[in-house]
């Protein structure tokens, strides 16, 4: 099957599976485990913070962070279509019991004098602001620089910290030409998936300084995330640090090759807003689309079920020669 649904589909590379059954391990709950502690090491020295946490994924990372960041009560300002707020189950007020407040956003750009008057102070009636919480990438598109220094200044100008949702941090790196720890020195915590691009079976990491991850391994014990001889994934997780972050630049071009050919299929519309990473977001002005998926998957094509759009996503097991048989057949389909 040619797979388009998402980068998490990606398996795990040789190197991976030979590393994972060689991998010294020992139990990490009591911080023996030598691989895992390699690698959250390497992670924190690359992101350019103090330490890191391994957990089993980016809704656990996101959610670890506003656990250990806020108490019950405070608010968490985020964008209305964040990770965070569509697709991690309604955690939040579950597990830290804070209050999200979602502010609309120009596809992940926020108004700084809008955010400004969003943020509260503590009174008899309202809840405190406590938090900031952005993604880089936002979907398919990349903040740049210029704009996550400004949030970061106006979240130290009131007294707040800021949390990067950071799943695909790595993918925005090379849209930007720029280390990863330059993005990451805009946000107190960062998140760090593993396992979509990057090709690692599991995980994700939580970086910040040596006093914020003291306390999100307690809060991570709390949340039922103690792992014992997780240097299995540790070793992988590394080999993806390691090796899988110069392929995504192929990722990219594959996905701005696959939006040219888009292009020539009548009534279909990409969203070039929504173009800087590894996703083409695209509709297509013809009724059958709602059928698309199913013709696709009957002929070795896996997509994700039209939803106010297409969203098809580019990883290191897509190939050039596959990306032309999809639009084979999807002309082949509108034809």
């Amino acid at each position: 099957m040619i797979d388009l649904r998402s980068d998490t589909v990606t398996k795990p590379t040789q190197a991976m599976r030979e590393a994972m059954a060689k991998a010294m391990v020992g139990d990490d709950v009591f911080g023996d485990d030598p691989t895992m502690n390699d690698l959250e090491s390497f992670a924190a020295e690359l992101l350019g913070k103090e330490d890191a946490c391994f957990v089993p994924s980016g809704t656990f990372s996101n959610q670890l962070a506003l656990f250990t960041h806020c108490q019950q009560g405070d608010e968490v300002i985020v964008d209305q279509f964040a990770h965070i707020v569509q697709h991690e189950s309604g955690a939040s007020p579950i597990i830290s019991g804070v209050q999200l407040f979602t502010l609309e956003s120009d596809n992940g750009i926020w108004n700084v004098d809008k955010l400004k008057r969003m943020i509260k102070r503590r009174s008899l009636s309202t809840t405190q602001t406590k938090l900031l919480c952005i993604e880089n990438a936002y979907s398919g598109r990349v903040l740049p620089l210029t704009y996550m220094k400004q949030i970061k200044q106006i979240a130290d100008q009131y007294g707040l910290l800021v949390h990067l949702d950071g799943a695909r941090i790595f993918n925005a790196a090379v849209n930007l030409g720029c280390d990863v720890s330059e993005i990451a020195s805009f946000a107190d915590s960062v998140s760090v998936c593993l396992s979509k691009g990057l090709a690692a079976p599991v995980g994700s990491l939580l970086v910040g300084s040596n006093e914020f991850i003291v306390k999100a391994r307690r809060k991570r014990k709390m949340m039922g995330g103690g792992m014992r001889q997780v240097g299995i994934l540790a070793a992988a997780g590394k080999i993806a640090l390691e090796q899988m972050p110069h392929l995504l630049k192929r990722d990219h071009e594959h996905a701005t090759y696959l939006a040219s050919l888009l292009k020539e299929i009548p009534n279909v519309v990409v969203d070039e807003k929504m173009r800087d990473i590894n996703m083409v977001f695209f509709d297509i002005e013809d009724e059958r689309k709602y059928h698309l998926d199913r013709f696709l998957e009957e002929h070795g094509v896996k997509i994700l079920p039209y939803e106010a759009g297409f969203r098809f996503v580019t990883h290191y097991e897509i190939t050039k020669n596959e990306i032309e048989k999809v639009i084979v057949l999807l002309k082949r389909f509108f034809s």
